[in-house]
């Protein structure tokens, strides 16, 4: 059963904390969910990696600001770079040492971009590996939701109108009725060509649990975030980025510039999926994840058989 934990950050928020396996392991996976999502969107990648790593490492996830279990905040503080900031004290209370895996999806793998950019040498004394589902280091760029551009921009006019009334609702959460009636929508805008009714249900049910202020707050940032040198001057880190040929949201320009950005990263196209693919395409979210923590575990321990050598020679 995993570990519920909190951490406090300087401004009053608390964020809802669930971790597995030892403190003290020398490599720790940390997963961050999407815009209005929470740390249950990953439950298929929590099973997966209990089963191939058992207690070698430990996995963390929480829920963002305005998110899942975690409190709200002022409007404010509703920006990618306070998200980053979150990340940094999230590393440092709940994963004070070892080496560190960076797993986003969406908001998240921005936030990952986020946390690089503004704390570059943090960043670089704790991340080992970085895997990127379904996001995008050039904001909106790419964004035309599957429709023709003229389409396209008039469905950005009306959500980000309607993200600036919903970003000054406060704490409110969606009234269920609502997004009962918004299924279908939710449905097209985030999943390809299947999808599990259960999966509906669980998105669903995290967008019920996002404040209104999160779910309105966030989208200005997340439109204009520009950060491919950030992750040009990532190095040689382990990496994989992953995208569905159907991702209205994030679509394979994205992670394609990413990849371009970043060439340790390894390339997934995903046929037929759409923006859940830890959902839809569970399989190859599981291999690219273990594939990263597979090189990192191999790094460090022929980092510590070398030092062992060298010790006792």
């Amino acid at each position: 059963m995993p570990e519920h934990l909190e951490v406090r950050l300087p401004d009053g928020v608390r964020l809802h904390v669930a971790a597995t396996g030892p403190v003290d392991a020398e490599v720790t996976a940390i997963l961050l969910h999407g815009w209005t999502l929470d740390g249950r969107s990953w439950h298929r990648q929590l099973a997966d990696l209990r089963d191939r790593f058992g207690g070698r490492i430990r996995v963390v996830t929480y829920d963002a600001r305005g998110h899942g279990r975690s409190s709200c905040m002022t409007l404010r503080t509703a920006t990618l770079a306070q998200l980053g900031d979150d990340l940094a004290a999230v590393v440092d209370q709940i994963v004070p040492s070892g080496r560190i895996v960076l797993v986003g999806h969406s908001m998240g793998g921005m936030t990952v971009m986020e946390y690089a950019h503004r704390h570059p040498e943090h960043f670089a004394g704790r991340t080992a590996g970085l895997v990127f589902v379904s996001t995008t280091a050039e904001g909106h760029t790419h964004t035309a939701y599957g429709l023709s551009p003229r389409i396209a921009r008039l469905i950005r006019l009306a959500e980000t109108t309607g993200a600036g009334v919903l970003a000054r609702c406060g704490a409110w959460r969606p009234p269920h009725a609502l997004l009962r009636a918004l299924r279908p929508s939710i449905r097209w805008m985030l999943f390809g060509d299947r999808c599990d009714p259960a999966d509906i249900r669980l998105v669903t049910s995290a967008v019920a649990h996002a404040s209104l202020r999160s779910i309105g707050g966030f989208r200005a940032s997340i439109g204009a975030q520009h950060r491919l040198d950030t992750l040009a001057a990532l190095g040689g880190l382990p990496a994989a980025a992953l995208v569905g040929d159907r991702d209205r949201l994030t679509p394979p320009p994205c992670a394609e510039s990413i990849a371009a950005a970043l060439p340790t990263a390894e390339l997934t196209v995903c046929p037929g999926a759409g923006h859940m693919l830890m959902m839809e395409r569970p399989d190859d979210v599981n291999a690219a994840i273990a594939g990263v923590l597979h090189q990192v575990v191999a790094g460090r321990d022929a980092g510590t058989s070398g030092q062992r050598v060298g010790t006792s020679a």
